[in-house]
């Protein structure tokens, strides 16, 4: 039984015999999905945080210099003057104009990141024209909710308003006029450490306790009240939008909220430059916001098991019409070992958005970081052999609201170890992948459903075996990348690159099964 909190809702009844026919008419039901520049699917790089122009040259130059492409950098929340949308902090990035251009005259871009709350500050105009013009999401009794995430005390835009998504969009401008052609939404859940007024009965409670003796029972209800401040239901229901005029708790329209957000922002860009023109991908998103921009899964962690939880997450992102998606390779919480971030990054070869990422106080995991730097250099370069076939691949399932990646159970309903099979997914109309998810293992065991190619991929090395339909145990080495071609499908290669503009993507060799 299904029950509905409000009547404010449609039911559509999709009749049809398959699950992706029911996919693709559904995905015809919201529209196409986003289109990124063909240079986004080059390999990108990420930490929490690049705090300063050097720290970017240094990150370029080591790339180069051990001889692996890179396509981006991204910045975090430091390139802003204290954590402010739409500032740059001069101190650290005095030039940052010059700067633009010099990664644009090395065909490689700079993504700066964008967050939802808006610092409260006097004199601060983004702060400012906000509070005036009334666009910041309120209280039941008509104030300003103020939450609080990098800097401190924020408000958050109500961008469920088609006013306020315009000119929050337009903020854009005072990046891309400095040549800025990607960005990344964070922190648009919204995410909130936590709330005045309810930081402000937790102190005043938690004073009453100095001085006492606290038991067990006390003390870790005083820790769960303190962690009980970030995100907390208690303040999102407090939060009032407007919609049509008429006030609506945050509690209804929640998962809205950040797909709102990248609207905001995908409609300016369409507006100002057209489509596919700028990269844009977002934390928190609903189906709606697939149109305008892709997704990132969130802060996961450096362990084995994510890299799996990464593969099984590729077809939901898909069937809700998200194509440009992906992980933080590595992951972004703990420290990554140097095999670890290989085996991730195998993966990450076959993912739109392939970007490496990490969190400050953590291991860095840039490639060059580590001893044996040739192996990331092979990794990756299969992934610039790979970007004319990911690309129309992308392209041709967003023109035919299709999906990237599919479960074996699609293509195989009559198969019953496919049909259970989850560590495995197919590719397009050609190919099937499946990633060492394991540490300490020479390889791993593969199903394949209909006899197929085992190709072992690394730099511009191709090994092919023939592998009759069944179970078998395949060997990958840390440096190779596995890729299972369907019989009488085959797939273009190109010559690799340090970078997508320097491919040569019309000589191709088709990689034949």
């Amino acid at each position: 039984m299904v029950t509905l909190d409000g009547a404010d809702f449609n039911i559509y009844i999709i009749k049809e015999e398959t699950p992706l026919a029911i996919v693709r008419e559904f995905r015809g039901l919201i529209g196409q999905s986003y289109i990124p520049p063909f240079w986004a699917f080059g390999f990108q790089q990420s930490r929490w945080s690049y705090a300063d122009a050097e720290a970017v040259r240094n990150v370029l130059e080591r790339y180069d210099a051990a001889g692996i492409p890179l396509d981006c950098v991204y910045l975090d929340i430091d390139y802003m003057e204290r954590f402010k949308d739409f500032t740059v902090n001069r101190e650290a990035f005095p030039d940052f104009e010059g700067l633009v251009r010099e990664i644009r005259d090395r065909d490689q871009h700079l993504i700066p990141i964008i967050d939802a709350g808006v610092k409260k500050e006097e004199g601060y105009d983004v702060y400012e024209e906000a509070r005036e013009k009334g666009y910041f999401c309120k209280t039941e009794s008509g104030e300003d909710f103020e939450g609080a995430v990098w800097p401190g005390l924020v408000g958050f835009p109500d961008f469920l308003r088609p006013e306020v998504r315009e000119w929050f969009g337009e903020k854009y401008r005072i990046l891309t006029d400095m040549g800025i052609d990607g960005f990344w939404n964070d922190m648009n859940e919204p995410a909130i450490f936590y709330s005045r007024n309810r930081l402000e009965a937790f102190l005043a409670n938690s004073a009453k306790l100095q001085g006492a003796n606290l038991d067990v029972n006390q003390f870790f209800a005083l820790k769960d009240a303190f962690l009980g401040l970030s995100n907390s239901p208690a303040d999102y229901s407090s939060m009032i939008h407007e919609i049509d005029g008429k006030p609506v708790n945050h509690l209804k329209v929640h998962n809205l909220y950040g797909a709102s957000m990248t609207r905001a922002a995908g409609e300016f860009f369409e507006k100002e430059f057209g489509k596919e023109k700028i990269l844009m991908f977002s934390r928190s998103s609903m189906i709606g916001s697939h149109r305008i921009g892709g997704i990132w899964f969130g802060d996961n962690h450096s362990w084995w098991a994510h890299i799996l939880q990464c593969l099984k997450m590729l077809p939901s992102a898909n069937m809700c019409g998200y194509l440009y998606c992906g992980a933080d390779l590595g992951g972004f919480n703990g420290d990554s070992t140097p095999d670890l971030v290989l085996r991730f990054l195998a993966l990450g070869v076959f993912l739109p958005l392939m970007r490496n990422h990490s969190a400050l106080g953590t291991r860095e995991q840039e490639c060059y970081q580590f001893d044996n730097t040739e192996d990331f250099r092979d990794v990756v370069l299969v992934r610039y052999r790979l970007i004319p076939y990911l690309y129309n691949t992308l392209r041709k399932a967003s023109e035919n609201n299709d999906m990237i990646f599919r479960p074996l159970s699609f293509d195989y309903p009559e198969d019953p170890i496919a049909r259970e099979c989850e560590t495995q997914l197919l590719l397009g109309d050609e190919c099937m992948i499946a990633p060492v998810y394991e540490q300490n293992v020479s390889g791993r065991t593969v199903y394949l459903p209909e006899d197929m190619t085992f190709v072992r991929l690394s730099g511009e090395r191709v090994v092919k075996e023939r592998l009759e339909k069944g179970l078998h145990y395949v060997k990958v080495a840390l440096n190779e990348v596995p890729l299972f071609i369907r019989s009488g499908k085959s797939i273009p290669l190109c010559r690799p690159a340090l970078r997508t503009a320097l491919l040569d993507t019309e000589d191709l060799e088709m990689l034949e099964a």
